[in-house]
Order: C-alpha cells, then sequence, then structure tokens
C-alpha cells in the first residue's frame, strides 16, 4: 500500500485507472477474460491500484502473488505463491498437466516438465477455478518474478480468453530490457505522476502544522507526482525545514531518495526491531511462523515484532507483508554484511530441510562467509532436485554459487564446469561464458576442458547460427573424442549442423571437413541411439557424395523415423537435421512421418520451445501436399506461441507459402532479409532467398528472373534444397532460352533422382527431362511424371506437371488433350491457392480457345487460422479438453471459438464439421 492512515489516499487522482480496472472486473464476471499490465516508477501507486481492484472485487475468487528479488533464482516460486491456494484442485487437470504441475512444485517426482506444460496446467487450472466463480489474480512486484515464472505466467497471459479471469500485473518501469521482459507486447496501462493539484492535496494531507509555500513546492517538485515520495519525503525533514528551511540539497534519484527516508525510520529503531525487519526482509516467503522461530535464534523478543508493526513499515498478519518493496529492499541493502549473514544463518535453521529445502540450501549459502564443501555440497545437490523439476534457472544460480563456495580447485573446476552448462541452458549465455573463463583457471582434465570448449562453440552457434560456430565445435569435438567421450558424436552432429547452417557463407569445404573428422570418433554404444544414426548416415553422404551416400542415409532415416515417436528428447534436438536430411533425399513419406512425430510429441510434451518450429515444418509438408489453408494455420499458430515464448520468428514456412501463392510481396520481404542472412553468416537463409525467388518467378511467367535467382540458388549444394532449386533452374533455362543451363542443372538432378529412387525424385526428373526433350519422348516423359508423382505426397508438382505438360501439348497443336491437362493443373493449383501457377494455366486454356473465369473471392465468411484447427479436431471427435491441450487454450476457450465456427459454417452440430478445412 501506498498510503498510511487513510486508504483512499493513494488513489487520490487515478481516477481513469480505477475506472480501467472496474471494466476489467466487469468483463471478467460476463465471461470475457481480460489482462492487464500496470507499468510505472517505484511509488507511483500501482500497489494501491492493485489493492482496488481486489477491493471491489466482490463474488470473485482472489489469487495474489508478489516476486521478490531474493527469490528470483528460485525456480516456480511465483507460480507456486499464486497457486497455492489452488492446489486442493489439481485433481480437476488432465493426468499430464496435474503431474507437470506436481513435479514443478515439488509435490511429486518425475522427469523435469517442459515450462510450458506447467504454463498449460496453470491456464487449465485457473479455467477450471473460474467455472465456479469468477477469479481474480494480481502479481505485485513482477520484475522480480523469477524467470520461468515470469514466463509461466506470461504465457498464461496470452492463451486467456474466454475464461472468467481477471489478470493483473504490477511491474516497476524499466527494470527489464525488452528482450528480457516477457510481458511486453500484453496491454499495458502506464500508471504515471499526479497532477500538481492532485499532489499538493495528498502532501497537505500528511502535513502537520504551518509549511513554507517555497517548501512545498520544492517537495511536490521533487516528487514529480509520485504519491509515496509525497508521503515519505516530508518525514526527512524537520520542522524548521518545513516552517522555512532551505528543502533538500541532494540530487539523488528518486527511488533512492525514498529508501533513504524509509532507511532513516528504521535507523531510530532499537536494534532488536532492526534485526526482525532484516529478517523479514531476507525472508522472501512472508511466513510469519518461520520468521518468529528465526527471531528466537536471534534473540528477538515479541516486544520487536510490536515496535514494528508500529512504524507502519510492516505487517505482520496472516502473512508478512512490508508496506512497501523499497522499504525491504532498503532494510536489506542497508544492512552490514555480518547481520545479513547472521540472518539467513538463523533462517537457514528455522527452515525445514525436508520440506524447503532448496531455499534452506540457499539461506544457508547467504550466510557463508568462506568457502564450505558441506554447503557447496547441499547446494550441488539441490540444483539437481531443480533441474528434476525443471528449473533450470535455480540449478543455474545453486551452481554458481556452490562453485564460489567450493574450497578444493579441481571440485570447484567441475562444479564451474556443470554452471556454466546450466547457465546458458537457462538462457543467459553471457553469464555461462563468464563462468567458462573462470574455470579454465582452475585444474581440469581434458574432458572436462572439452565440455568447455564444446560449450563455447554450442554458444556460438545460439548467437549467431553462421559459420563462426563450425570450427570452434569441430575442436570441442575432437577433444571429446580424444578423451573417449561419447558425447563427441552429438558435438560433430552439431558441427555438421553448424556448417549446414553456414552454408555458401562458411569455410569452403567445411561439410566434407567434418564429415571426415566425424570418421574418426570412437563408435557409438550398441544398440545405436539416433544420434549415432543420423550420424552415421551424414557422413558417409556428406564424406563421399550423393550417390555412395544415399543407401546408407536412406537406411538411417528410416531408423530414426521409426524410433522417434518413442524417443521425443532426442527427436527434438535432431529433428531439425533429420528433416533437412529426408528432403535431400527427396523422400516425401519420412518428411511426412517426422513432420507428424514432431508436432505430435511437441504438444504432448508441452515443449513450446520446439513446437513452433516444428509447426512450420509440418506447415511446409502441407504446402507440398497441396494443403495451403493447412500451412497457413499452423504459421500463424506457430507465430503466437513465437509472442509467449519471446524467441525469434521462423520464416521459412511462412515465405515458402507465399512464393506457392504467388504473392507479389514475396520479393521485396525476401530482399528486406538479405542483409540480416549476410550478417549473421547464414548461408542456407540466402540460399532460401534465391530458391524462394526462382519459384515465385517461374509461377509469375518472368523466366528470366528466375534463371538467375536459381542460378544463384545452385551455387552452393545446401542440403535439402539444392535439388528443388536444380528443378527450378531446369524449367527456368527452357524458357528463358538458356538450353546449356538448363541442360547442366538437368545432369545434375538425374544423378541425384537417381540415386534417391522415390516416386517423387524420379517424377521430378521425369518432367524436367521432358522439358528438355521433343516428339514422343516428351510426351512420354510428361506420362511418367503425371504417373510416379501421383503416387507421393507431392501434389504440387502434380499440377506444375499437368501445367508443362498442357503447355507443351498445346504448342504441339494437340488442343483437345492439352486442354484435358491444362483444366486439371488449373482446378488443381486455384484449389491448392497457388493464384500465380494457376493464372498461368488459365491463359494457356484462353490460348486453346477456353472461357475461363479469373476467380472471385468467396461471400462467405471465412475462418480463421485458429478455427480452422479447431473445426478440424471437433470433427474427429475431440472433446474440448483434448483441443485445448492440443492447442495450449482452455476448453472454454474452445466452446468460444466452436460457437463462431458453427455460425460461420451454418452448421449446428460436431458431426458436421467433419471434412472441415484440413488442420494438420
Amino acid at each position: 500500500m501506498i498510503s498510511s492512515g487513510d486508504p483512499r489516499r493513494g488513489l487520490r487522482g487515478r481516477r481513469d485507472e480505477c475506472a480501467a480496472l472496474d471494466r476489467l472486473l466487469a468483463d471478467a464476471r460476463s465471461g470475457r477474460s481480460q489482462v492487464l499490465v500496470l507499468r510505472g516508477e517505484a511509488g507511483i501507486g500501482k500497489s494501491a491500484l492493485v489493492d482496488h481492484l481486489v477491493a471491489n472485487a466482490a463474488g470473485c475468487r482472489i489469487a495474489r502473488a508478489a516476486g521478490v528479488e531474493s527469490q528470483m533464482e528460485l525456480a516456480f516460486a511465483g507460480v507456486h505463491q499464486l497457486c497455492a491456494p489452488m492446489l486442493g484442485e489439481l485433481d480437476r487437470l488432465p493426468d499430464a498437466q496435474r503431474a507437470a504441475l506436481s513435479v514443478a512444485f515439488g509435490l511429486s517426482t518425475g522427469s523435469a516438465p517442459d515450462r510450458f506444460m506447467v504454463g498449460l496446467a496453470v491456464l487449465s487450472l485457473l479455467a477450471e477455478l473460474a467455472e465456479d466463480e469468477p477469479l481474480v489474480c494480481v502479481v505485485d512486484d513482477a520484475q522480480w518474478l523469477d524467470r520461468v515464472s515470469a514466463q509461466t505466467l506470461a504465457f498464461v497471459a496470452r492463451r486467456l480468453l474466454a475464461e472468467r479471469v481477471t489478470l493483473v500485473f504490477a511491474v516497476r518501469a524499466k527494470t527489464l530490457g525488452p528482450g528480457d521482459d516477457p510481458l511486453v507486447g500484453l496491454r499495458e496501462l502506464v500508471v504515471g505522476g499526479l497532477r500538481d493539484g492532485d499532489a499538493r492535496t495528498l502532501l497537505d494531507s500528511v502535513l502537520l502544522g504551518r509549511v513554507d509555500e517555497r517548501v512545498r513546492d520544492r517537495i511536490v517538485a521533487e516528487a514529480r507526482g509520485n504519491p509515496l515520495a509525497l508521503l515519505e519525503l516530508p518525514k526527512g525533514l524537520t520542522a524548521g525545514e518545513l516552517a522555512g528551511g532551505f528543502g533538500r540539497p541532494d540530487a539523488r534519484p528518486l527511488a533512492s531518495q525514498i529508501e533513504q527516508s524509509f532507511l532513516r525510520r528504521v535507523g531510530s529503531l532499537p536494534a532488536a526491531t532492526r534485526r526482525l525487519l532484516l529478517a523479514a526482509a531476507a525472508e522472501p516467503v512472508g511466513d510469519l511462523s518461520l520468521l518468529r522461530r528465526a527471531a528466537e535464534r536471534l534473540a528477538v523478543g515479541a516486544d520487536a515484532a510490536a515496535a514494528a508493526e508500529e512504524t507502519g513499515l510492516i505487517e505482520l498478519g496472516t502473512q508478512v507483508r512490508f508496506r512497501h518493496p523499497l522499504v525491504r529492499s532498503a532494510v536489506y541493502r542497508a544492512a552490514d554484511p555480518f547481520e545479513r549473514r547472521e540472518v539467513h544463518r538463523a533462517l537457514a535453521e528455522a527452515t525445514d530441510p525436508r520440506s524447503d529445502a532448496e531455499r534452506r540450501a540457499w539461506h544457508r549459502a547467504q550466510a557463508a562467509a568462506e568457502p564450505d564443501e558441506d554447503v557447496a555440497g547441499e547446494l550441488e545437490r539441490c540444483a539437481g532436485q531443480a533441474q528434476a523439476r525443471g528449473g533450470v534457472g535455480a540449478a543455474a544460480a545453486f551452481l554458481r554459487r556452490a562453485t564460489g563456495l567450493t574450497p578444493d580447485p579441481a571440485r570447484r573446476g567441475a562444479r564451474a564446469v556443470a554452471a556454466a552448462q546450466a547457465t546458458f541452458e537457462a538462457g543467459d549465455p553471457d553469464a555461462a561464458l563468464e563462468l567458462i573463463a573462470a574455470a579454465e583457471i582452475g585444474p581440469l582434465d581434458e574432458l572436462q576442458r572439452g565440455l568447455l570448449a564444446w560449450l563455447r562453440g554450442r554458444i556460438a552457434f545460439a548467437r549467431r547460427r553462421g559459420g563462426e560456430a563450425m570450427p570452434l565445435l569441430l575442436d570441442a569435438a575432437g577433444q571429446l573424442a580424444r578423451a573417449g567421450d561419447g558425447r563427441a558424436r552429438e558435438a560433430y552432429l552439431e558441427t555438421i549442423g553448424s556448417a549446414v547452417s553456414a552454408g555458401r557463407l562458411g569455410e569452403p569445404g567445411a561439410l566434407r571437413k567434418v564429415a571426415e573428422a566425424a570418421r574418426a570418433a570412437p563408435p557409438g554404444p550398441q544398440p545405436p541411439r539416433l544420434v549415432d544414426t543420423l550420424l552415421d548416415g551424414l557422413v558417409t553422404r556428406l564424406a563421399e557424395g550423393y550417390v555412395q551416400g544415399a543407401p546408407p542415409l536412406h537406411r538411417a532415416l528410416v531408423t530414426f523415423r521409426q524410433e522417434a515417436g518413442d524417443k521425443p528428447d532426442e527427436t527434438m534436438r535432431w529433428h531439425w537435421l533429420a528433416w533437412l536430411a529426408a528432403a535431400d533425399m527427396w523422400d516425401d513419406e519420412t518428411w511426412h512421418e517426422l513432420a507428424v512425430h514432431a508436432v505430435r510429441g511437441a504438444r504432448e510434451n508441452g515443449a513450446l520451445n520446439f513446437l513452433p518450429l516444428a509447426l512450420n515444418y509440418r506447415g511446409v509438408v502441407h504446402v507440398y501436399a497441396g494443403e495451403f489453408e493447412a500451412a497457413a494455420a499452423l504459421v500463424e499458430e506457430s507465430n503466437a506461441i513465437l509472442k509467449v515464448t519471446g524467441n525469434s520468428h521462423l520464416a521459412y514456412a511462412r515465405l515458402m507459402l507465399q512464393a506457392w501463392r504467388g504473392d507479389a510481396t514475396t520479393h521485396a520481404v525476401l530482399e528486406a532479409g538479405a542483409e540480416w542472412a549476410s550478417t549473421w553468416k547464414e548461408g542456407r537463409a540466402s540460399a532460401a532467398r534465391h530458391y524462394f525467388n526462382a519459384l515465385l518467378y517461374n509461377g509469375f511467367g518472368q523466366y528470366r528472373a528466375a534463371l538467375s535467382s536459381a542460378r544463384q540458388a545452385c551455387e552452393h549444394e545446401d542440403l535439402g534444397m539444392f535439388g528443388f532449386a536444380l528443378a527450378e533452374l531446369v524449367e527456368a533455362g527452357t524458357r528463358a532460352d538458356a538450353p546449356e543451363a538448363a541442360a547442366d542443372a538437368l545432369r545434375r538432378l538425374e544423378e541425384r533422382a537417381t540415386a534417391s529412387g522415390t516416386e517423387w525424385a524420379l517424377g521430378v526428373l521425369a518432367r524436367s527431362r521432358a522439358l528438355l526433350s521433343r516428339g514422343a519422348t516428351a510426351d512420354r516423359l510428361y506420362r511418367e511424371s503425371v504417373e510416379r508423382l501421383a503416387h507421393s505426397r507431392v501434389a504440387v508438382d502434380l499440377a506444375r506437371t499437368h501445367l508443362v505438360y498442357g503447355e507443351w501439348l498445346r504448342r504441339e497443336n494437340r488442343r483437345r488433350d492439352a486442354r484435358e491437362h491444362l483444366h486439371t493443373a488449373h482446378e488443381m493449383l486455384r484449389g491448392f491457392g497457388a493464384e500465380a501457377f494457376a493464372e498461368r494455366a488459365r491463359r494457356e486454356l484462353l490460348a486453346t480457345g477456353e472461357s475461363v473465369r479469373r476467380r472471385t473471392a468467396e461471400a462467405r465468411d471465412a475462418l480463421t487460422a485458429q478455427e480452422t484447427q479447431i473445426a478440424r479436431l471437433a470433427g474427429e471427435g475431440k472433446t474440448n479438453s483434448e483441443i485445448g491441450a492440443e492447442l495450449f487454450i482452455s476448453p472454454r476457450t474452445v466452446e468460444w471459438h466452436l460457437r463462431k465456427v458453427f455460425t460461420k459454417l451454418g452448421v449446428d452440430s460436431r458431426k458436421q464439421l467433419r471434412g472441415a478445412p484440413a488442420g494438420h
């Protein structure tokens, strides 16, 4: 709270803000969730507004949490605080969600849950409780939430829609950078300073006696409309200063001035009372019984508690609450280091080691003045427990502190290695690099040095997915191999991934160099892991060439496909390379199944960091199958999830879809991304730009531009893209009067397609050969292409074969035959949404004498991408809960979307939704 005495003081001049909060409650009561972030400087009145919201939430259930700076290292601490009163309702959740939340909160043991599965469980829990009565959730001082809690609650906030939930965050302005704040993008209300008139009125309410007008003006000016400053700054002035003195000469930041005001009040208290306040500041949970036990160990009597409450700085009710977070921070920061350690020692002794082992270990660590192996060992054990619950950030914090407290240099080095790895996995590469540097100072064995080198390479690859990471990863893999460690094979596969990403902008011959080095690595275990299977296949393909490498890589992909569903963790880690390898082999069946496994596994495991990638790859498979609307739905879902997770957006599926649709803006978007690809040294992105342009220009019939782009795309053999670019080059060359370029591309395509042997590869090859053939040979090849592609999953290539076959037939004056294939091509391409290619077919039909109308917009309400998915899933017979779990939304939100779907489609039952537009 801001005010002392009359609580309404803190709301003076806040009519608009209070009205906005009242509207949130009204919306929630009517069945529509609302989320709001209150942003403002310390003391501006955010907590008073939160209190106003709670006070006016009659008939609603209230859930509260508050971030505490000293608690930022404890995973899920903020989420647990918010949900603790609701844990009796966990049985209402689906099994997987209940298990994830139980493990995260330490209520049960199990494998570490993905934090977004925990987020889905929290979303479901709030939605379930809101079915009984509207639910108001407030999170004060959200800037001090632990990282995983902040991400989890931001995820929940972005998935709320049709539940009766109000979720309000109060967060200090300018505490986090844009990239570090998961609340960025949510609806905000910036809480500014009071107007001068309201500020003077508030100030007058706490001033006693005569005050010099110049002093009053100075206080109002210094406070800048900050209510807490207006209430606190005068308390630092003597009566003489107020009556006619010279004001405050210091120019400290406002928060510092307020803290100084609090400190002056604390400094006048008896020593025992100050010690009690320090203990309360160091204990983030607000557990009164724990505070009392610690006070006994500090020899602080009951009279100190009474004296503390009399100050108005702290409230010792059912929960310990400071008047304002600045009181807590001021008390803690101003304390003598020795006093802090004594308080933390007392809190550690008062904390139950069985029910709260992590917090006890943390207090012991803060109490340690010098290295202590016993404390360091306890922290290391707690790091393992935290990691098992999915608290990677907490594990990293424990290991960092354990490293500093370890007396033995060798053991300290080992802990530093573990701390660096955990810190990187927690998303803090800069801190991880600092730990690597610290670890390298001490005595390390060859394996530890190899692990640190590997971590340096992984950090480099995560920061910039170009060739800079490749030599680092290659060196690390060699060190691990020499140490006889099986992780060398993983490092080699990551090195291949780095070289694939760097492409033409990386070191010349990098892929062959890495493959040759990987051949000398120790053999993998038996039976082989997925990483071993994929590495062996790729090594042969990259070291010996496409023809020799195709059979072993095919076998590796079959094994990967067969085992992917049973090994979701390995599948997620290596899926992107396996998927590119399947495309390289023109293996449409494996391509399809890998994408299906990836999406299903990510959904079932709640792996929202991986799901956007899986959705993009599944979207690409949909594009090649001619299911453009399904692809668009997955791209939209991927982008929505990326807003939640804060990860970089993935453009591959979206740009491919735009190119196939003939979107004229695609070229400009691709050119805008060229500088980015060059800056990041990601040659594969540059190759994709040229390939998509070639595809786009061939669709428009701009063959010279297509020829130029296709030539550039074929300058480097990019894995999973080169064969497709060759096919574009053959078509562009034959139409742009560049037969030599087309013939050369065909020779290279023949080698690859023949070695692949799939119907897709041989069908595209037959079409490409036909483009360079005449008479009966061309006719036979076109028919072969149609027949082969009809047995594949790749409908867009089948449609394109009908198109070019029809174009050839018209030029052969076989108009009746031409019309048959052109009609087929036009209907297929128009049905897909491939408008540029469809327009090519329409023009050809006109040239045969046919009358074909342009496509007109359909006069109906189109389903959104999410409505399309929900309609399909409901048509398959899935319940609202099952649909919600798959799409990471609540069942009530599913029902809200379904009502809109029924209205738009003119149906009134789920059975009628069978055959709704394809989802995934």
